[in-house]
């Protein structure tokens, strides 16, 4: 059977691709492919492995071909394929969330988070510029963490893993979900608010929800006009959840006090104002990019990929309705 890696990943995972006695073409690119690119190398393959770059719709499917059984998304998240598409035409559709993902992600918000309560990357872009002059009692004033108040916008897995570091800090932790979660309350020692409550009370913002059509623009000029003034924003999520012109006014107008972004409304493209702000840190989507994260992608990218082909159910399949009527030939 023909398998198409849309772009070479690190770690060893492929190497199991590699002898499993399949076809395996892995683009030479290392780029995101054009649409044509794609559909040339993915014509005809059994399964792909894609990656959040590549967009996935019953059009791309059906010029793949019928014979298409499985597409392996190397992300948490997947709102690059029409899984309603996928799930009509008989295609398996998986991703890879996991502990290590969910861990170094957990990890990336809290870096932006003390980057911007200490005004890390200004003062470190300054003294290598050469303006440091000795020690000044009034330079790069921050905030302390401790005793601060965090809002948590989903509580799932990577949103659990911020909430457990926040004991450290000895803060505050409210979150919001479609439905509280007493056990989370219980171990984690968190709050349930609405999200007006949470807007209110929180000095710290990080955003950890898939994007839907409910969550696309949640954090818009009515969210921002709800928070603290000097909020500390940060987004590990997708980019498209926040609306960057609105953001931009908010930053402009000292609402928001800082930012930390890690994805974009409209990637790679970043509006410029955001990059001329110094109470702004921005990172290119990375992260999920530690080792341990990015082998363990790799691994679940490619063992779903295998079983599906051998006819086992895999794990992480997202359009579960389609395992009874998936294409088999």
């Amino acid at each position: 059977m023909k398998i198409f890696v849309s772009r070479k990943i690190p770690g060893n995972a492929l190497d199991k691709l590699m002898s499993s006695g399949n076809e395996v073409v892995v683009s030479e690119f290392d780029r995101p492919l054009t649409s044509e690119e794609f559909l040339e190398k993915a014509k005809g393959s059994d399964a792909i492995l894609t990656l959040l770059t590549d967009k996935i719709d019953g059009e791309v499917i059906d010029a793949i071909g019928p014979q298409l059984k499985i597409v392996s998304n190397y992300a948490v998240g997947f709102d690059n394929i029409n899984v309603k598409d996928a799930t009509e035409k008989g295609v398996v559709v998986v991703n890879t969330p996991s502990e290590e993902v969910n861990e170094a992600v957990a990890e990336h918000a809290w870096a932006l988070m003390l980057a911007l309560a200490r005004r890390l990357v200004e003062a470190d872009e300054s003294t290598k510029r050469g303006a440091y002059r000795g020690w000044e009692p009034s330079i790069f004033l921050g905030v302390n963490l401790i005793g601060k108040t965090l809002g948590i916008v989903g509580l799932g897995g990577i949103g659990s893993m911020v909430a457990r570091r926040a004991k450290g800090w000895q803060m505050r932790v409210l979150y919001n979900k479609h439905s509280r979660d007493e056990a989370a309350e219980k171990e984690l020692g968190v709050e349930f608010a609405d999200l007006d409550k949470l807007f209110a009370e929180s000095d710290f913002i990080t955003l950890h929800v898939p994007l839907s059509d409910e969550t696309r623009h949640m954090i818009n000029s009515n969210a921002f006009s709800k928070m603290k003034d000097g909020v500390i924003l940060v987004n590990t999520a997708r980019g498209a959840i926040v609306s960057e012109q609105d953001l931009v006014n908010a930053l402009r107008d000292g609402k928001v006090g800082g930012a930390g972004l890690d994805v974009f409304d409209n990637e790679p493209n970043i509006n410029p104002e955001l990059i001329s702000m110094e109470n702004v840190v921005l990172t290119p989507h990375i992260a999920s990019a530690t080792w341990e994260a990015r082998q363990k992608m790799g691994e679940q990218a490619v063992d779903a990929i295998l079983m599906v082909l051998g006819g086992a159910k895999p794990e992480n399949l997202i359009n579960e309705e389609v395992w009874s009527s998936r294409r088999k030939q």
